[in-house]
């Protein structure tokens, strides 16, 4: 429902979010599941979030290095639909054994 209020009246594109996600694959995993330390896991974020923080990337409200270049030229539209990708992506957690 947050998406619906947020978008600019056009829906998320999921499997659009999902091809664009190839630029996202190197460092956050072509699955939303990071292979690298320093990069965080994206998949089962909301939407909301992931919206957030790749519009603070863009704008240099947020600030790191590589994430400025990568989301710098994002439209609205596109960030929507990465954030509809992530937040699709289904998230088990258990309990540490």
């Amino acid at each position: 429902m947050w998406i619906c209020a947020l978008s600019q009246g056009h829906a998320a594109d999921v499997k659009a979010g999902q091809v664009k996600a190839g630029m996202c694959a190197t460092c956050h995993g072509a699955n939303g599941l990071s292979t690298m330390p320093n990069a965080p896991h994206l998949a089962g974020q909301p939407a909301i979030y992931i919206e957030e923080q790749l519009k603070q990337y863009r704008s240099g409200k947020r600030s790191n290095e590589v994430m400025a270049v990568m989301a710098k030229p994002l439209t609205d539209k596109e960030i929507e639909d990465l954030a509809a990708w992530y937040a699709s992506i289904p998230i088990e957690v258990g309990q540490p054994r």
